[in-house]
């Protein structure tokens, strides 16, 4: 049997203040909690975008980045990111790294659910195969990050606010010009 799913509130200023239930928090009126979003890129310098399932609560069927979470009360980041790639898409990453620190946003849903979070924004790199889970992802795809950036710009109701607004903050940052060549480059 699965144990519910726990995340950290926080106070205005980002303090942790005590957690819930993940189901049950996010409403109409989400309190701030603690999540985090990973862009991962692959050999060819290409990102992973996932297109969400029909089935998630908010935001269903949009294109995103490659996954999303939240790390349970007393996980590390890094933990409950490796997890979540796992569970979502199947995949292992290496080389993870936090690349908008203090990316933080609140967004309403057609359906009027809040997302409200302090979301650190992290790069990582797999060499695997993605074999999405089908109650999280309905399709992927492997792009070019300025084809990202262009397609996200022309028709942002397609995608997620937060890949939008995250795709903003990155542009302003170098690519990365150090990509894994083999596997072991990435461990």
């Amino acid at each position: 049997m699965s144990q519910t799913e726990q995340v950290v509130l926080l106070s205005d200023d980002g303090s942790p203040v005590g957690t819930a239930d993940k189901f049950a928090v996010h409403t109409h009126d989400t309190p701030l909690h603690l999540a985090f979003s990973c862009h991962v890129m692959n050999e060819a310098g290409e990102v992973l975008v996932t297109r969400r399932a029909l089935s998630k609560l908010t935001w269903p069927g949009v294109w995103t980045n490659s996954f999303c979470g939240h790390p349970a009360p007393g996980e590390s980041m890094e933990d409950a990111i490796a997890r979540r790639a796992e569970r979502e898409l199947g995949i292992t990453i290496s080389r993870l790294e936090v690349v908008l620190p203090d990316f933080r946003y609140r967004a309403v849903d057609a359906s009027g659910i809040v997302e409200n979070e302090v979301c650190p924004v992290y790069r990582a790199y797999t060499t695997d195969a993605v074999a999405p889970a089908a109650d999280e992802v309905s399709e992927f795809e492997w792009v070019e990050p300025q084809s990202l950036r262009n397609a996200a710009a022309a028709a942002p109701f397609a995608f997620s606010p937060w890949l939008v607004w995250q795709l903003d903050e990155l542009s302003a940052q170098p690519a990365p010009t150090d990509l894994p060549t083999t596997l072991e480059d990435t461990q």
